[in-house]
């Protein structure tokens, strides 16, 4: 099927080079790009937070240290003592 699309000035020359250093036709790289969109999962609604993208790793490396901030060892140069160096 053929049709008419218009694009900005600046992607068209972007898509068109893009296709040339590719040997390919500008047609066939517009056609990956709609494949691409279409074809990709559908963003769940809203954006996920870091923390729920980041559930699963919860845990994954453990320091050997229960907790590092109950050891002011491990605090040493962060907060206001840091420039007193």
């Amino acid at each position: 099927m053929k049709t008419t699309i218009e694009v900005p000035d600046e992607l068209y020359r972007r898509a068109k080079a893009t296709a040339a250093l590719h040997g390919r036709k500008l047609k066939d790289l517009v056609e990956e790009g709609l494949r691409l969109v279409l074809e990709a999962p559908r963003k769940t609604r809203g954006q996920r937070s870091l923390a729920d993208l980041m559930k699963r790793a919860r845990g994954v490396v453990d320091s050997g240290i229960d907790d590092l901030a109950t050891n002011p060892k491990h605090l040493a140069g962060f907060g206001r003592d840091a420039g007193d160096r």
